[in-house]
Parts: structure tokens; sequence; C-alpha cells
């Protein structure tokens, strides 16, 4: 089934200075695009396509540093069952010591901080799982495991823009004809916007065609 994505801008991150199309919309069929161009002629040669309207920006999906660190060496707690006892917010460093963490528990903290990250529009993750129930949740999200960055930045974050002084430094590939149907949408006008107000404004993420984050 052919898909039709269409947002106000698109950022198809295929050439440094490459201009942003307005109205651009991103044709996909089966785990791959199609085509990629405006919408409007697009919709033409493919009337038969379902079409998903989006808010803003589309841009390829991002990829997220230090995963290990995220999701080996900090733990989501389970909302709402533990959020009374432990609070709601990440737990890391010393602190993990006094959970006492199993392996099926880490296993579902993954799950948790993968659905995290799916919500903020990355679709691949750089690092060296060690865990195996966190390298199962991993693989089993979707996103694509890259090996470790040559230089990674001091700490980890959840946002893959906070290392980077512009936008597209943190996109994971591009978006053209015959390649994955891998991308992500966020509700600002442009890229410099979305590297001020960061990645908890994505309201879609997918990945292999299928929609696996859909802000509701």
């Amino acid at each position: 089934m052919l898909t039709l994505h269409t947002a106000d801008l698109l950022v198809t991150g295929a050439a440094a200075g490459a201009a942003p199309l307005a109205g651009g919309a991103v044709l996909v069929e089966g785990d791959r695009i199609a085509r990629v161009g405006p919408y409007e002629e697009l919709a033409a040669r493919h009337p038969h396509a379902r079409v998903r309207r989006w808010p803003g920006l589309l841009t390829p999906g991002l990829l997220v540093g230090s995963a290990d660190e995220l999701l080996e060496r900090t733990y989501y707690p389970d909302d709402p069952y533990e959020v009374t006892e432990l609070g709601a917010e990440p737990i890391s460093g010393e602190a993990l010591a006094d959970l006492k963490l199993t392996e099926a528990r880490w296993g579902h903290s993954a799950r948790r901080g993968t659905q995290k990250l799916l919500a903020r529009g990355v679709v691949a993750v750089a690092g060296r799982f060690t865990v195996p129930a966190v390298r199962t949740a991993v693989l089993r999200s979707g996103l694509t495991v890259v090996p470790p960055l040559g230089s990674e930045p001091a700490g980890a974050s959840l946002d893959p823009f906070a290392p980077h002084e512009s936008a597209s430094a943190a996109y994971h590939g591009t978006l053209s004809a015959g390649g994955p149907a891998r991308f992500a949408v966020f509700a600002v006008p442009d890229e410099r916007a979305l590297l001020a107000e960061g990645a908890t404004t994505c309201v879609a993420t997918v990945i292999t065609g299928r929609l696996l984050h859909r802000r509701r």
C-alpha cells in the first residue's frame, strides 16, 4: 500500500545547504521511500495513496548517542506503579544501587526508554549493549543500532539535539527515493525552531514505513 506523508515543510537532509521544500511529501511503499517531492505533484500521480497530513516540519529520523548509558545505566520508573515510591524522573548514578535491579527489570526499563526515544523522533541509537534483556528490548523497538560514535559528548541525553549546534547534525540518513522509510515530524516551523525547542516537539516517528509513534 502507498502512503503519502506530507507536512508544512520538508527537509530531506540529502545535501548540505539544500533548501527545505514547502508543502513537500514523502511517498512510502512498504518499508521504502518511493518518491520525494511536492505534495500536489505526488498526489496527482498517485491518487489512491493513503494521505497522512502532519503539522510542522518533516525530517530524517534522529540518531542519539551514548544509548548504552541511556538504557543500561539509567532506570525509567514504571508509571504509575513505581512513581509514588521512586518519582517520575529517570534514575542513574549511585541511586541505582538501592534499586537492586534484576536483568528483567532492566529490560522493562529499556522498553520504557525506547518509547521515550521514539517519542522524540529517534530512529537509531549508537552504543554497545551488554545486558541481553536491554539488547532485546532495543531490537524489538524497531530502532537501528549503530556502533558508538567516534567522539561521544559528555553525559547522555534523551534529546538528540542537545550536543549539537545544528539540527541536521542529529539526522540519521537522508530522505530519497529507494531509501528506507525512516523519518520524523516535529510541530515547529523550521530547523532553527527545532534546535531551540528540542525533540519533544515530535508528533510522529516512522520506521520501515510503520508509524511507531504518534502524539495523541
